[in-house]
């Protein structure tokens, strides 16, 4: 089973930079994206063979989420059933036989941090709303988390210390998550291999330069690790300031 999880930071402009090719030649199982800065009614993308699920943010223009899936789910869940989370269009869950698949566009803490504080509660309510699945079936789980988990996770480190994506608290509330019995599948296969990211600021030159962070992940229940077949980044793809990423896994 092939699975693609890709922020197009706005799918209306990622369609003019090559999604549709992309997306035809992956060929992906589940392909979820994230940041799709729009509501369903102003795009028109529908493929054939896939069923696609929305979940727009109540702001115009702003995050939101969607999935495109050649199986059709059991059960589809928009959000994670609490109000103030729910209004962003972050979240959408699709149940099926075997597992749950969730995708997730982690909200920014933003210049100065200004949501921080926000995003911690976000973590904790995220992380338990995985381990209430997790229960049931297993989970995978995919998205723009919005954080470099390690040092060799982006580019310069030392000089982003205090940044949003790599402070300390939202390192801390990535490994709670993982010690909670989840799996970084790239990591798991890959524990040691650096300069490899998933966004690029579009200042700076910073793509061209490889100045980036692996901020997009595919993260499974630890019980389905063993099943993880290959997990891939896409750096070549271009499109939006994030690549797509890849889990292969057999269930």
């Amino acid at each position: 089973m092939k699975l693609i999880s890709w922020n197009v930071n706005g799918i209306r402009a990622c369609l003019e930079k090559g999604f549709t090719n992309f997306f035809k030649e992956i060929d992906a199982d589940i392909f979820c994206i994230q940041e799709t800065k729009c509501q369903p009614e102003q795009v028109k993308l529908e493929f054939e063979g896939y069923k696609s699920y929305w979940n727009s943010a109540e702001k115009k223009g702003y995050s939101g989420t969607a999935i495109f899936t050649k199986k059709e789910p059991i059960n589809v869940t928009y959000g994670i059933g609490i109000e103030e989370h729910d209004k962003e269009g972050r979240v959408i869950t699709l149940e099926f036989e075997k597992f749950y698949m969730v995708t997730i566009y982690t909200p920014n803490s933003k210049r100065e941090l200004e949501r921080l504080e926000y995003r911690q509660i976000w973590e904790d309510e995220i992380r338990k709303y995985l381990l209430k699945l997790n229960e049931t079936k297993p989970v995978i789980m995919c998205g723009d988390l919005n954080v470099a988990h390690k040092e060799i996770d982006l580019k310069n480190p030392k000089t982003n210390k205090r940044s949003a994506g790599f402070t300390d608290e939202e390192r801390n509330k990535m490994t709670k998550l993982l010690e909670a019995g989840f799996t970084d599948t790239f990591r798991h296969l890959y524990p040691d291999k650096e300069e490899i990211y998933s966004w690029w600021s579009y200042m700076r030159k910073a793509r061209e330069k490889n100045v980036g962070w692996r901020i997009d992940y595919f993260i499974t229940s630890k019980q389905i690790e063993n099943k993880i077949k290959e997990a891939k980044i896409h750096t070549e793809v271009l499109g939006s300031d994030h690549c797509p990423v890849e889990l292969d896994i057999e269930l």
